[in-house]
Order: C-alpha cells, then sequence, then structure tokens
C-alpha cells in the first residue's frame, strides 16, 4: 500500500498558479462538515489500498509543492470526498497539468456545464444521479 505524503513535484509558485484540485477538496469537505481529520483517514482507494496521508491533503488545499496524484490517490480522495472520480480527474488535469476539460467539448456540452456550475450542491448531485441513470458512468462514448 503505498501512501501520498511527498512534497516534491512541479513547481507551483509563480504568477498563475492552479488550485483546481485543491480547492475542490477544500470545499468539499466544508459541504461535508469534516475537518481534515475526519476526512483523511477515509481517502483510501478500496481497490489497491493507496491512501493519501492529512498531510498531503492540507498542503494540497493550501495551494503548497506536492506531489501531483496518481489515479489510485484520486480513487481515494473520491472515496473521502464522495464525488465522482473524473470530477477529481478534471481538477487534478486542470491544476497539474493545465487541462480545460471543456475544450474538448461540444458547445452545447460546454454550455451545460456552465451552467451547472451555478447550482447549488445538492442540485448538482441530483442532477448527476439522474444523468447516471442515462447514461452509466462508466459507458463508453
Amino acid at each position: 500500500m503505498a501512501a501520498k505524503d511527498g512534497n516534491q513535484g512541479e513547481d507551483m509558485s509563480g504568477p498563475e498558479r492552479r488550485t483546481q484540485l485543491g480547492d475542490l477538496i477544500r470545499e468539499r469537505r466544508a459541504e461535508l462538515g469534516e475537518s481534515l481529520d475526519t476526512f483523511a483517514p477515509r481517502a483510501i482507494d478500496p481497490e489497491s489500498g493507496t491512501r493519501v496521508t492529512r498531510g498531503w491533503i492540507y498542503r494540497l488545499e493550501r495551494g503548497e509543492k506536492i506531489t501531483p496524484p496518481v489515479y489510485e490517490e484520486l480513487a481515494a480522495l473520491a472515496v473521502a470526498a464522495r464525488l465522482p472520480i473524473e470530477r477529481l480527474q478534471d481538477a487534478a488535469g486542470a491544476q497539474f497539468h493545465g487541462v480545460d476539460p471543456l475544450r474538448s467539448g461540444t458547445g452545447e456540452a460546454v454550455a451545460y456545464v456552465r451552467k451547472l456550475d451555478q447550482l447549488p450542491p445538492d442540485q448538482r448531485d441530483r442532477l448527476l444521479r439522474l444523468i447516471d441513470t442515462l447514461v452509466p458512468p462508466h459507458s463508453s462514448d
């Protein structure tokens, strides 16, 4: 079982430091009303057993220099955050690699996603559950 706790990695300093994943996790913890001490112990990928430590999550949320997460670490965060892995993958891609997940979508899809950001969290969750009944999360395009 690997544990995420290093702080080496890309230099995140500079005028345009990206924090999408850190912001997502910090905001989600606030929505759930959880401290780092209650959130971090649940950050375990059930398939690989990979854990993400409290210290690494703390540094992520503060925008400090960290090693970008691998899939299993994102899966561990997804469990603790109770979010679909795809949301964390998009945020990590944006933060660590400057990837905008909306650029590859159709204009219509981009418009829907931008509107989705305006919904309160409970309505977003209900809409995602509805979409998942129509198009299962792991179906191919």
